[in-house]
């Protein structure tokens, strides 16, 4: 398989996608798990976690809103019952850490009406966490190639390391 979606002729109306994976992914992780889905993050999310100011379950909450987040123009609109399900919290916290996060500016919620006006589940747009990983990945790419930089300095025979630089102070007695 190639990683790419197609679209199942099974139903009618709008046509679902299958996600598919490509064989890497099922030679790592088993093809029954990867048949149920995968999440599509950048790993920048990851280590900048601390640069974005989230605690483990607010990390956890913008991961689950992301397997939600399939299309870039459909924004996600998970119910605060199923990330209360999925996360092992109640419908309460779910609340709080997305208030949390949209003071962050990562998250920003649009209420959603049915016809009746009724409510429906709010949608949530991650344009904001977008935008702080974009702003920061300049910085991470940095380091990032001076790392790289140093690693193949290293390597090369001859390498001398740079003069550490030492404390001038001295004691007398």
């Amino acid at each position: 398989m190639d990683g790419t979606t197609q679209q199942s002729s099974e139903t009618a109306g709008p046509t679902p996608f299958v996600r598919t994976t490509n064989k890497a992914s099922a030679e790592k992780w088993g093809q029954a798990v990867m048949d149920l889905g995968f999440c599509l993050v950048p790993s920048l999310l990851l280590r900048a976690q601390r640069r974005l100011n989230l605690n483990p379950t607010q990390l956890a909450v913008l991961l689950q809103l992301c397997d939600f987040w399939w299309d870039k123009e459909r924004k996600p609109f998970p119910s605060k019952e199923t990330l209360s399900q999925r996360l092992s919290l109640s419908e309460r916290q779910i609340q709080r850490y997305i208030a949390e996060l949209e003071q962050e500016g990562l998250v920003k919620r649009i209420e959603r009406r049915a016809a009746n006006g009724g409510k429906l589940s709010n949608t949530y747009d991650l344009s904001g966490l977008v935008k702080r990983l974009q702003s920061l990945e300049p910085e991470f790419r940095e380091v990032e190639e001076a790392s790289k930089a140093a690693r193949k300095a290293v390597s090369k025979r001859g390498y001398k390391p740079p003069a550490r630089q030492t404390s001038a102070k001295t004691t007398s007695a």
